[in-house]
């Protein structure tokens, strides 16, 4: 009795070494884990050499496991910065198409009104001489005041192409009637005629409507390519929220804990985490794809002005051809003044109209294309044409590059969960939160709303983030000033008036009609045949009360224009 009593403790206890012998072979080795984590740059110190009891953890299922809670904490940390780095990695393309093509075009519209300024200065300098020194600044202001535009500054492109205008009539006015003495009122009276009369034909209505359509659409869409790319930029640096960094930590590293280091996210998985953590960037969406289109209608309005067969004539002869006539109307001009703003008192100032007739030889023409010159600068107008051929290249290139842009952020996490690169392609062989195996829950839709039945991310959707809502008013404002662009409007002077009324600086005129960007070019005039004969003809009848349908000569206000100001006795402006 008694050694069958000893028997049976004996196999008690063998049952119990045996069943704490199997207990311990539960307690796999955590060599793959320690690999792992040094790789990722973590002092050994404290990893353990095989699996321990896991209720310390916070984040990972607990069990065995191969991570202390000091463990957990640095691959928290770990998750939150790889997060940020995956996005933007997924958005770096994107933001440098925006940074690059943004300081592309800029650079290009700002040589190319460099270049019509000196191709006008060198032309204007040797066509007219003093003539054109003597009153260059008027021609100057122009181009600052383009170029404030286009920079940012507030200027009112049709305002201050009408004051270009009526500065250049006073100057022609006071020329071509050397004989008067006028003062500022008499000048600013005869200003109030310019759109009456129309002294210079139809080149102002057209200039006006070309350069304010192509500056309006050139200098909104550098200012979009700036938004888009500060809005990128702003975007790309994401708010993590803990409970987006607890899922985070979750997904990727927790298989590190159960000794399966290797072992990548399900597919369904990474989206479900990533839709809950970039669920404000997906709202940003519709309004970014809106901007995008709007940048397209504009460069839709560009890739007419960069072709160089569309820009028939630069600036400089479109002025001269002004001049030539105010020059040929100039009789009819000086009666309607006179009669308007009454007869002026002569000047006492005398001249020889055959000493001024035989300053120049020829009649003023533009060059042929044969006589083209090249510029002070060195830029000709075949080089002109070659810069303009790349710059088409360029609009077509960054209208792809915005195609591709359009549902980026609602795309962001696919494009991070791609099949291979992240995530596992075997929907079998990954992980699923637990354990390897199949994840089953649904994925959840787009954008914050939907984030209510997210099993992964804890979002709270009555808390949408700030910044971007901030980021979604400014492509709201952005898409606005784009769409008027295209309409030719700039809503930078639109009146705010109950009324609802716009003064804006656009041409006013509808889609059919061109938007040539006219500053570009190295034609130039030259003088044409001596018609100072006619000239002192004409200035004969006036004296008599006599009409005349032809005015004075050009080459008669060139001259005019190389007298001493003090001898022609008249105030410039």
């Amino acid at each position: 009795m008694y050694a069958m009593w000893r028997l049976q403790v004996a196999l008690c206890t063998l049952s119990v070494l045996s069943l704490s012998s199997a207990g311990e072979s539960k307690a796999r080795s955590c060599s793959e884990a320690r690999q792992a984590y040094t790789a990722k740059g973590f002092s050994l110190i404290n990893v353990p050499h095989q699996e321990i009891s896991g209720e310390h953890l916070r984040v990972c299922p607990q069990g065995y496991t191969c991570c202390t809670s000091e463990m957990e904490d640095k691959l928290h940390q770990q998750s939150k910065l790889e997060f940020e780095n995956l996005v933007k990695n997924s958005s770096h393309n994107m933001r440098t198409t925006f940074v690059s093509r943004h300081k592309k075009f800029d650079e290009f519209f700002l040589e190319l009104l460099d270049n019509s300024e000196k191709s006008l200065n060198s032309m204007f300098t040797r066509t007219y001489g003093k003539l054109y020194m003597q009153n260059s600044e008027v021609f100057q202001d122009l181009f600052t005041e383009l170029k404030r535009y286009y920079t940012g500054g507030n200027v009112n492109l049709e305002e201050m192409l009408n004051d270009f205008w009526s500065r250049l009539l006073e100057r022609m006015f006071q020329l071509l009637n050397s004989q008067y003495h006028f003062t500022d009122d008499y000048l600013e009276c005869v200003s109030k005629y310019t759109d009456q009369l129309k002294p210079f034909g139809d080149v102002p209505r057209k200039l006006k409507a070309q350069v304010t359509r192509a500056f309006i659409a050139a200098r909104t869409f550098v200012q979009g390519l700036m938004v888009g790319r500060e809005v990128a930029n702003r975007v790309a640096k994401v708010n993590v929220l803990p409970a987006c960094v607890r899922a985070l930590t979750k997904m990727l590293y927790c298989p590190y804990c159960r000794g399966m280091p290797g072992l990548k996210p399900c597919h369904n998985y990474c989206h479900n985490v990533m839709r809950g953590c970039l669920a404000n960037q997906a709202d940003l969406d519709a309004e970014w794809n809106l901007f995008i289109d709007a940048m397209l209608l504009v460069a839709d309005r560009l890739e007419g002005p960069f072709n160089i067969e569309a820009v028939i004539e630069p600036v400089d002869i479109k002025i001269s051809d002004a001049i030539m006539t105010m020059q040929d109307n100039s009789m009819q001009v000086s009666a309607k003044v006179f009669q308007g703003c009454g007869q002026p008192k002569q000047s006492g100032v005398g001249r020889s109209a055959r000493g001024i007739s035989d300053v120049f030889s020829g009649r003023f023409r533009p060059y042929t294309p044969e006589e083209r010159p090249t510029t002070s600068a060195g830029t000709s107008l075949d080089r002109l044409r070659v810069v303009w051929r790349t710059m088409q290249h360029s609009v077509i290139d960054i209208k792809e590059k915005l195609k591709e842009s359009k549902r980026f952020w609602s795309n962001l996490p696919d494009d991070i969960c791609a099949k291979g690169k992240l995530t596992e392609s075997d929907e079998y062989q990954c992980w699923n939160s637990h354990t390897k195996g199949r994840y089953f829950p649904e994925v959840v839709g787009e954008g914050l709303t939907n984030q209510v039945s997210n099993p992964e991310v804890d979002v709270d959707i009555t808390r949408p983030d700030t910044l971007i809502r901030q980021q979604i008013m400014a492509l709201r404002v952005m898409t606005n000033k784009l769409k008027n662009a295209y309409n030719g409007n700039d809503i930078y002077f639109q009146d705010s008036s109950d009324e609802g009324s716009t003064s804006g600086s656009g041409s006013g005129c509808s889609d059919g009609c061109t938007t040539e960007f006219v500053f570009v070019g190295t034609e130039a005039p030259v003088i044409g045949a001596d018609r100072s004969d006619e000239r002192a003809a004409a200035a004969a009848a006036a004296a008599a009360g006599k009409s005349f349908s032809s005015g004075p000569s050009l080459v008669l206000v060139v001259a005019a224009l190389t007298l001493p100001l003090g001898a022609m006795q008249t105030q410039w402006r």
